[in-house]
Parts: structure tokens; sequence; C-alpha cells
């Protein structure tokens, strides 16, 4: 019949009806749009999954510390275990409530830890002195002179901050990652790309050709066209994925969780040790820059009954490594994520060849060999777009926000790679955080900041809310490109539907 009635499909002569054509138009845009979330969904399925195997992992080594520290303690510090219990759960707890993204100064925590157990320990180590609050408070003025837990403070400081910055920031590039995929794949397609789709995928029934494959060249440029602005995310996952890369490699070595995560128990045990040692020659320096304290009227503690002795070895061995968990993966290599390279591939089987389906300003399509280029990728090349009509100075805001997140978490990656903090706010969709981070992949970002770990406020940044538990420390290393996955989808459906 005479097409005259078609809105989308070229007129002429046609085998559609106007029900049919729109028909044909809400197939083809739900069936791109659910192989677009179900590209998203393999992706997250990864990414979910990596995250779950690395949270397992660290919280398992922090788990077994603690553990360690609850048999080993009581049998050798006695008293002086038994009434600090408290203070010894709180820093685990508060070591857990940091890992997880709670607004916590790690420094601060550990350094609250070390004045709790000085505190108590003086006390229980001269019950024959009424101390009092403001006696103590002197004391704790000259702690850092007399070092009475030895070195061990200050040195599990700086390599369990790192620790658990890496940790953190490497749990949490993953959520953010997954959860930027997951927004991206939910973008609906325009109604231009609906119209494009269209006539990519089924125009070529209404002609009575639905066996003729489209051509290589025009397939490209329609799904360039459709996902540009998602084209446009790619530099920034590859930069995301490139940082989680380096971290890994930090967790693995220089920030070895397993000898910092697993040996924390050891730490303090040696801590105490050092006090108890040097007891007599550190109360002594207490009393001459604090002066002697009154002796108390309650008697004598029971101090004699402590006992003092060395952590069992066996708990966690400092030499196991956090691979041996899993099968070390080959390190990702830095391959561009743009979609390119992928289409070309899949559409080599999806396409015919020269002589085949393509859309032309005439009025009656035919097979001729498609003469119009290939776009560029992103949104500022389409433009001059032969099959989408695509308004560049119209960006889409949630994957503008989307670009934001990653560079964020980038960011924070970076930072975590030489030792610094960067706080989270737990919120999902706030875009508040002070400054949107450079998007450097490793230790580009380094460079311009301290060597050392931070002692200053951190700053803070708004991820997505974590849900569940989360991620593989070896797995960036083999993760796939989410968006090879999702910017490829229109050619696969176009061989689903060609074949």
């Amino acid at each position: 019949i005479l097409g005259e009635h078609l809105r989308i499909c070229p007129q002429g002569y046609t085998c559609c009806t106007s029900e049919m054509e729109e028909n044909f138009a809400n197939k083809s845009r739900s069936e791109f749009e659910a192989m677009m979330k179900e590209a998203g969904r393999t992706v997250q399925m990864t990414l979910t999954a990596q995250h779950r195997s690395f949270d397992s992992y660290f919280q398992d080594l922090l788990n077994k510390s603690e553990k360690a520290l609850y048999d080993a303690f009581p049998s050798m510090y006695g008293e002086l275990y038994t009434q600090n219990t408290k203070v010894f759960k709180d820093l685990y707890s508060e070591l857990r409530r940091y890992y997880r993204g709670s607004n916590i100064n790690l420094e601060e925590a550990l350094n609250e830890f070390w004045t709790r157990l000085l505190e108590r320990l003086f006390k229980l180590m001269n019950p024959q002195y009424h101390i009092t609050d403001e006696y103590l408070d002197c004391m704790v003025k000259h702690a850092e002179q007399h070092k009475p837990f030895g070195e061990v403070p200050r040195d599990l400081k700086v390599k369990a901050t790192r620790a658990f910055i890496a940790a953190r920031s490497y749990a949490q590039g993953f959520l953010v990652g997954s959860d930027v995929v997951r927004k991206v794949s939910q973008v609906s397609l325009s109604h231009e790309c609906t119209r494009a789709i269209m006539k990519l995928m089924y125009c070529p029934h209404c002609r009575g050709m639905s066996s003729v494959k489209p051509c290589n060249n025009y397939c490209l440029n329609v799904v360039k066209g459709c996902l540009a602005n998602q084209a446009d995310l790619n530099t920034e996952w590859k930069y995301l994925m490139d940082s989680l890369v380096v971290v890994a490699d930090r967790i693995d070595g220089p920030y070895n969780i397993d000898t910092v995560i697993g040996t924390i128990h050891m730490r303090i045990a040696e801590a105490i040790s050092n006090l108890q040692e040097n007891k007599d020659s550190i109360t002594a320096k207490v009393f001459q820059g604090c002066g002697n304290p009154k002796i108390s009227t309650k008697g004598s503690s029971s101090e004699d009954k402590k006992r003092r002795g060395r952590v069992a070895a066996g708990c966690l061995s400092a030499n196991t490594s956090v691979w041996r968990l899993f099968d070390k993966p080959e390190p990702l290599t830095a391959a561009p994520l743009g979609f390119t390279k992928a289409g070309l591939s899949l559409v080599s089987v999806t396409a015919r060849g020269e002589l085949s389906w393509g859309e032309t300003s005439k009025p009656v399509p035919f097979l001729h060999s498609y003469l119009p280029e290939v776009m560029g990728d992103g949104l500022a090349n389409q433009i001059n777009n032969p099959e989408v009509e695509v308004d560049i100075t119209k960006p889409d805001m949630t994957i503008r926000q989307q670009i934001m997140q990653l560079k964020i978490m980038t960011n924070r990656l970076g930072n975590a790679n030489i030792g610094n903090d960067v706080d989270f706010q737990d919120a999902s969709d706030d875009m508040s955080g002070s400054g949107s981070g450079d998007s450097c992949p490793d230790d580009v970002c380094g460079k311009r900041l301290s060597k050392s770990p931070s002692t200053r406020q951190p700053e803070t940044h708004a991820i997505p809310k974590q849900s569940g538990h989360g991620i593989n420390e070896a797995s960036s290393r083999s993760l796939p490109s989410a968006f090879l996955l999702l910017l490829s989808v229109a050619f696969i459906a176009t061989q689903h539907l060609w074949r």
C-alpha cells in the first residue's frame, strides 16, 4: 500500500499500517532500553560481587585480630585487661565504623585509644596513689615526651590510617561505580533516538526487506547519536578503573592490610609490654613533671597477680597475602572505554557489507553504499550526525551528575593512594561535596598533595548510600568495561533482530 500515512519510516509503498509502525516503534524502544538495563545489571553484579569479596576479607581480618586479643589478653595481663575491656572493644568498634563510611577522624580515634589506655593502666600500676583526673591530664601532656608505649602508637597510627583509608576508598569505589552504572543504564531514550532506532531495526520490515542487514557505518552513527551522553563517561570511567588498580597495589604492597589490620592485637600487646617493662622510669618521669600524687587510703591493689607475656603466634600470620584468598587475576589493561572498537567488532556480524540497508534523504530507501562519515564519540561530535538529531547544547543532567561522581571518587582514590583521607557524606544524590576532584588515575593526584597521612580535618564528598556488603580487592584488575558493554547494546539488539 502507499505509505503516506507513515510518520517514521520512509513514505512510499509499504507493508505497514500506522498501527504497525507505532507498534514497531514501541517495540524497538522497549527492546533497546531493556538491553541497556540488562547490560548495566551485568556490570553491577560484577562490581557488587567484587565488593562483597573484599569487604568480607577485610572484615574477617579485623574480626580475627579482635578475637585473638580477647582470647590471649586475659591470661597475659590479668586485671590490666579485664578492667579495661571496654577500651579495646571501643577501638575495634571505631575502626569498623570508619571502614563502613562513618565521619570519623581515624587518627583522633587512635590517639583517644592510647590516651584512655594509658590513663587506665597508669592507675592500675600505681594503686598506692590517689590519681585524680587533673593529674592524668598532666600525665597525658607529657606522654609524647616519655613515650610510655614506645614507638608503637606512632607506627601503628601511620600504618593503620593508610591501610584503612585505602581499604575504605577501595570498597567505596566499587559502590560508586555500581551506582553510576545503574543510573546511566536507566536514562530514557530521546524522541529523536527512538525514531532513529525504529528506522534502523524495523523500517526494513515495512519495505518487505526483513532479511536485509543495516550498513556497518549506519549502525555506528545511530548508536553514537543515541548514546552520545553515555560515551562522555568513558574517560572518567577509565580513570576510576585505573585508580582502583593503583590502590589495589597499595593494599597488597606498602599499605598491606594483612600485616597491619591482622596484627593490631600484636601491636597493642607490644605497647603494653613496653609500658610494663619501663614502669618505674616512666612513673618517675611523670612524678617529676606533674608532682607526687597523694597516697591512696584504699590499700594496695592486686598488681602482683597481673601477668605479662607475649601474644601467641599463629593467630594470624603476617605473611598471609590478600591474594591467597582469591585467585590473583591478571592486571587490568588500560584499554580505552570508547564503544567504537566494540561496536565495530559486533557490527561486523550485524551488517551485511557495503551494499546494504541504509537511510538516505531519498523518499525510498534501497540497497546502496552508505556514504555519510561515521561520527566521533561523545556529545560534542554529534552536531552533524546524519541519523540522529542531537542538541549538543543540552547535555543529559543525570549523566553529567554521574560524571561528577566518578571524578569525586577518582580524586578520593588518588588521595588514598598517598595516605590522605577524604570523608564521604552519606547522600546518594547530593552534589555539594567540597570540590569535584581531578580526574587522575594514579600518582599524578598524589604529586600535588602532602606525602604523609593527613592530620587535618578530612574533606567531604558525596557518595551513594552503601547497601549490603561489599568488594574484591583484586577485582578491578579483571574488571570489565561497564560502558564497553553498555554502549554496544544497539549492535547486540540489531544482531538479534536480523538473525
